[in-house]
C-alpha cells in the first residue's frame, strides 16, 4: 500500500516521500497515528501544494542535526563510577547515564538516539555514536573515571578548538 508521509520517520523516509509499506502497518498504525495518509488525487494534489513548505522544514531539520552533531563531536562526558578489581565497574554505564549528563551541560538528546551496541563496564575513553537527525550520526566522546579520582561526580566538558 502506497502512502504519504506526514512526517519523518526513521525506518522509512522523510516527510512528503511517497512509500510503499504493507497494508497493515499503513491501516493500524501510520494513518490512525497520523504519521501517513492513503496515496489518492487529493492526497497527490495537497502534496503537490505543500511541496515548498515540506522542502523548507526538511532543510531546517537538516540543518539542526548538523548543528546538533557539531556540538556533539566538540563533547566530552565524564562520568564517574565506583570500580572494583581490575578497573572493573560496579554496574556500568548506559545511554540513560549519558543522556542525563549531556542534558546538564544544555545538550538535549534522547536516549534512545544513543546508539551503544552494549553498556560501558570499564573505565576510560570510550567513542560512542548518537543519531543526531534523519541520516546524521555524530561521534561523542565518553570517559569513565574511578569514583574519588575526580571532585566532581558527573560532568560533561566543552573541548575548546
Amino acid at each position: 500500500m502506497e502512502v504519504i508521509l506526514k512526517e519523518t520517520i526513521d525506518t522509512l523516509g522523510m516527510e512528503g516521500d511517497i512509500v510503499n509499506v504493507k497494508p497493515g502497518y499503513a491501516r493500524n498504525y501510520l494513518i490512525p497515528q497520523q504519521k501517513a495518509v492513503p496515496v489518492n488525487k487529493a492526497s497527490l494534489a495537497r502534496l503537490k501544494r505543500e511541496q515548498q513548505a515540506i522542502a523548507a522544514r526538511r532543510e531546517a531539520e537538516q540543518k539542526n542535526a548538523e548543528q546538533l552533531a557539531e556540538k556533539l563531536e566538540k563533547t566530552t562526558v565524564t562520568l564517574s563510577r565506583k570500580v572494583g578489581e581490575e578497573d572493573r565497574l560496579f554496574g556500568s554505564v548506559g545511554s540513560k547515564d549519558i543522556a542525563e549528563a549531556l542534558e546538564k551541560v544544555g545538550i538535549v538528546v534522547d536516549r534512545r538516539s544513543i546508539l551503544l551496541a552494549e553498556p560501558i563496564k570499564s573505565i576510560g575513553e570510550t567513542i560512542v555514536n548518537v543519531k543526531a537527525g534523519y541520516q546524521v550520526i555524530s561521534r561523542l566522546t565518553v570517559q569513565v573515571v574511578p569514583e574519588g579520582a575526580d571532585a566532581t561526580e558527573e560532568t560533561a566538558e566543552e573541548e575548546e578548538s
